[in-house]
């Protein structure tokens, strides 16, 4: 069942900093430490005025700002609400996604979409250094969280680095995983693009066609093989990406 939370009137006008700012400042704390939970319905804009002695367009712009900046969910003829935290996955470096899943608390899971044997195209080739029409494995996977769908996994892997791939049960072990044994990283290549759902990836995802998506183009290496190439396909508004980097 849905909260009601309510904030706190504070003394706004006694600092220089504005007061949308100010609202903005109070309504994140509470978010931040755990006095507003995920799916709780925050103040509306009329009772932001009333509490804070603000104007409808500062309260509007603070919820309208926070709600940009993905921490509140407004619905329309219902209210705003906490937003549930997105998930978050790592840039730069490569893990697997039920590691991070399960670090967080919540439940994996996966369905298995297709596991195969093809030729590859040649421009698959080139990526994995391979002739053209060589036989390659193939699997889509989506990976989800507390069955939500977080994560479509569309993986090519070269057959001499891991000569059997399908033969595994990716219910039981990630990809990520099996491949890590078989055939240990040890260089990976990153490319991140900002893509809209098509009707299949929306399908899949659960989401509307069109939808903003973060795709990741992954190329892997173990030794001299080049072991996969990969497409992982986030929904842009469930997850988010960290890097982290030192110069």
């Amino acid at each position: 069942m849905e909260k009601i939370v309510t904030a706190n009137k504070k003394s706004p006008r006694d600092t220089p900093v504005p007061l949308y700012l100010q609202v903005k400042q109070l309504i994140t704390e509470k978010i931040h430490n755990g006095e507003w939970q995920p799916n709780d319905r925050v103040p509306s804009e009329s009772e932001l005025v009333k509490q804070f002695e603000c104007s409808r367009m500062t309260a509007n712009r603070a919820l309208r700002e926070l709600t940009a900046e993905g921490l509140l969910v407004r619905v329309q003829g219902v209210g705003t609400f906490v937003a549930e935290p997105k998930g978050q996955s790592a840039l730069f470096e490569i893990h697997s996604i039920e590691a991070e899943i399960l670090a967080r608390g919540h439940n994996y899971s996966c369905k298995i979409i297709r596991l195969e044997q093809v030729p590859a195209s040649v421009s698959l080739a080139a990526e994995l250094n391979i002739s053209a029409d060589t036989m390659v494995f193939h699997s889509i996977i989506v990976h989800y969280e507390n069955e939500v769908a977080v994560q479509i996994e569309d993986r090519y892997v070269n057959a001499l680095a891991a000569p059997d791939y399908l033969k595994q049960n990716f219910s039981a072990i990630t990809p990520h995983d099996y491949l890590s044994m078989v055939a240990p990283l040890t260089e990976g290549e990153h490319i991140v693009e900002a893509i809209e759902a098509d009707e299949r990836a929306a399908k899949l995802l659960n989401i509307a066609i069109g939808s903003s998506c973060l795709l990741i183009s992954r190329r892997t290496w173990s030794q001299s093989f080049v072991v996969t190439s990969t497409k992982l396909l986030f929904p842009g508004n469930r997850y988010k990406l960290k890097g982290h980097f030192t110069s």
